[in-house]
This record gives C-alpha cells, sequence and structure tokens, in this order.
C-alpha cells in the first residue's frame, strides 16, 4: 500500500526543550516514512508562526477563534494515488495546526485509510482523532499515536513509531 505522510512541525523555540533546528513532528513524520516507504508533504505556511514559543502560541490561538486557513507555500491537490494518509502536527490547543487544515480541505479522502499522529508536552492526540473523522469524509480514521516531543530524538519514540505503523 502506498503511503503519504501530510504534517506540520516547527522549528525555534519550543516548550520543555529550548531551541530546535528541526520540528519535533517533522522527527516523527521522518521516522513514519523511514519505516513505511511514505512521501512526506510538509505544510509550510506562507506566514510562519514566530520563533518565540509564547508569540506562537498566541498566533494558534488567534487562528483557533478565527477558524482560519493560513495559505501554504505549496499543496498536494490529488491523494488519489496513495492509500493510507498519515496525518499530523504538534497539538495547538487541543488540535493540530490550521495549516493542516487549509491542506485537508482540498483533499477528497473517500476511501482512504487515516492514521493521525501528533507532538506533545502533555495533552496527548487532543481532538484529533474526532475533528479528522470529520475532515476526512469517507476515510476509516484508525487510532492515532501522541508522542512527547520532548522525546522524539529517543530510540523509545522511534519504537512507538515502529509499532504503531506496523
Amino acid at each position: 500500500m502506498k503511503s503519504l505522510v501530510i504534517y506540520f512541525s516547527r522549528s525555534g523555540n519550543n516548550w520543555a526543550v529550548g531551541y530546535i533546528e528541526k520540528g519535533n513532528t517533522q522527527v516523527i513524520a521522518e521516522y513514519i516514512s523511514e519505516f513505511t516507504g511514505a512521501d512526506l508533504f510538509k505544510c509550510d505556511p506562507v506566514k510562519p508562526y514566530s520563533e518565540d514559543y509564547m508569540a506562537c502560541t498566541e498566533g494558534a490561538m488567534a487562528y483557533k477563534k478565527q477558524n482560519a486557513r493560513p495559505e501554504l507555500k505549496n499543496y498536494i491537490d490529488d491523494i488519489s494515488a496513495y492509500d493510507v494518509i498519515y496525518i499530523g502536527g504538534p497539538i495547538y490547543w487541543g488540535e493540530l495546526p490550521y495549516e493542516v487544515y487549509t491542506q485537508l480541505d482540498r483533499l477528497n479522502f473517500n476511501g482512504k485509510i487515516v492514521k493521525p499522529f501528533a507532538t506533545h508536552e502533555g495533552s496527548g492526540l487532543g481532538s484529533v482523532e474526532s475533528v479528522l473523522r470529520k475532515k476526512c469524509v469517507g476515510a476509516d480514521v484508525k487510532r492515532g499515536l501522541a508522542i512527547q516531543g520532548s522525546t522524539v530524538n529517543s530510540d523509545f519514540a522511534k519504537k512507538q513509531v515502529k509499532n504503531w505503523v506496523e
């Protein structure tokens, strides 16, 4: 089965770990790709979040209040070649960043398997599974995986991802 990982990830100042060169969710997305051969698509916004963590969370809250769809630099318009779609991001205020929704709104998920994943520092998957069941109409949304962001570079996190994708 052919797989695709759609994700948002942010580097810069991060809760619990300080400054990171590569976003925690990107690390997990790359593990998924390593274990499944999945293609990767990063939801890269035209207007990035601040590198300052507190300013980033304020921006995320503003998007949530507006139910925003931030513009992306690139889009995928067709996922018909894929059977399994992994969808992930960090948990911002209980859900995925709205950049992910910008991309998902453009896609037809009928007949697809969707596997949600998230990085967090205590909120687990938040409402990700229930939101994706509504957004990915026609998809079979499977049990998701939540990885604590401060652990993504550990052997333990990598094993969790491997066990989940298998």
